[in-house]
């Protein structure tokens, strides 16, 4: 294992390195927040692509997005117990709005944190790519919509006020929680690797691929039209199947899903020399047919595809397993992952 200098890593900018007082608002609020997937002033470990790789247990990931998707349940079962009265929507809104925009702020920066401890995937070839000077607005805004408006679509779609928090049933979130990714990423899959195959649509995705070694940051760097079908349109899609399918998705349940979702989107873009999974309560069904989605399965996305790409799905490979379009991975493979000092991932 080699040692990286952070300084001049990124390519595609400059902003980072330019003084500080030529610095827009938005490029002086994402320094403020600590949200970078790295400091300049840190070294950042460089491994070999046959080097171990630590492995992230799930009850890890599993206990960061429960304690925090429960955080704002909590404040509002104790609004209730307080006042004998539930939260007016608009309440709701702002509440869980806030919570889900505060949450993300904090996975963000712990994946920074995760990044200067455990280094990144192909760090031996290349450097994550930072935020084109040009694009820092855009960015900012793109992470600020998703809070917004999936927060605006579950309570405009199932937020009740006859129904407290209490009224969450946990038998059916177990299964909703596992449910809920595999049918977004059905509808997610199609709607990727459409992009892609159909030069009408490709117009739309492909400045998301500009990135080869993407960060969490970069998660949201696209065109309006493909924001707007990840910020809203798949979501929805998965929200109506499981609606119709029978299961009750209640605000609290969808809640809780979407959590579990947007903590694997900003994951699978994190590069993080990890050996991790997005958590699921599906796992078991996963491993039946090696399904289970690697961070640097997406990673190999960006890195290997271009128009013609692979490992089109975000929350598990099912589809691609199902459909043949899967990459061979590099680094993250069964001979490398060290079970024996597992990657501790801090909570808060």
């Amino acid at each position: 294992m080699g040692v990286q200098s952070a300084v001049g890593s990124s390519p595609k900018t400059t902003w980072r390195k330019a003084d500080r007082a030529s610095w827009t608002f938005y490029q002086r609020f994402i320094h403020q927040l600590r949200i970078h997937h790295l400091s300049l002033s840190k070294e950042v470990p460089v491994h070999q692509k046959n080097d171990p790789m630590p492995n992230l247990p799930h009850w890890r990931t599993h206990c960061w997005v429960l304690i925090h998707a429960f955080i704002p349940i909590t404040i509002q079962q104790a609004y209730c117990s307080l006042f004998g009265r539930n939260l007016h929507p608009i309440a709701a809104y702002f509440l869980y709005s806030t919570a889900f925009k505060w949450n993300g702020i904090r996975e963000l920066q712990i994946l920074r944190h995760l990044g200067h401890r455990y280094g990144f995937l192909d760090g031996d070839k290349h450097a994550r790519d930072e935020i084109p000077n040009d694009s820092v607005t855009k960015v900012f805004y793109a992470l600020f919509s998703t809070a917004t408006f999936r927060s605006m679509m579950a309570v405009m779609l199932s937020y009740r006020r006859s129904e407290p928090p209490s009224s969450l049933s946990l038998p059916w979130l177990v299964v909703e929680i596992g449910a809920y990714g595999i049918v977004l990423d059905f509808w997610f899959y199609w709607y990727h690797r459409s992009m892609h195959e159909f030069d009408g649509l490709w117009k739309y995705h492909r400045t998301h691929h500009l990135t080869k070694h993407p960060n969490p940051l970069l998660t949201l760097y696209a065109d309006a039209v493909q924001e707007v079908f990840d910020i809203v349109g798949v979501p929805l899609l998965a929200y109506g199947t499981l609606k119709l399918m029978g299961f009750p998705m209640g605000f609290y349940e969808w809640w809780v899903c979407s959590q579990y979702v947007v903590f694997a989107e900003l994951f699978g873009h994190s590069g993080l020399r990890i050996y991790a999974t997005p958590p699921s309560t599906m796992t078991w069904f996963l491993r039946l047919f090696d399904a289970e989605l690697q961070t640097e399965d997406h990673d190999l996305h960006h890195r290997k595809g271009w128009k013609k790409s692979h490992n089109y799905g975000k929350q598990t490979l099912l589809w691609d397993r199902l459909f043949n379009t899967c990459h061979s991975r590099i680094e993250a493979v069964k001979g490398n992952v060290d079970y024996t000092n597992p990657a501790v991932m801090p909570i808060f």
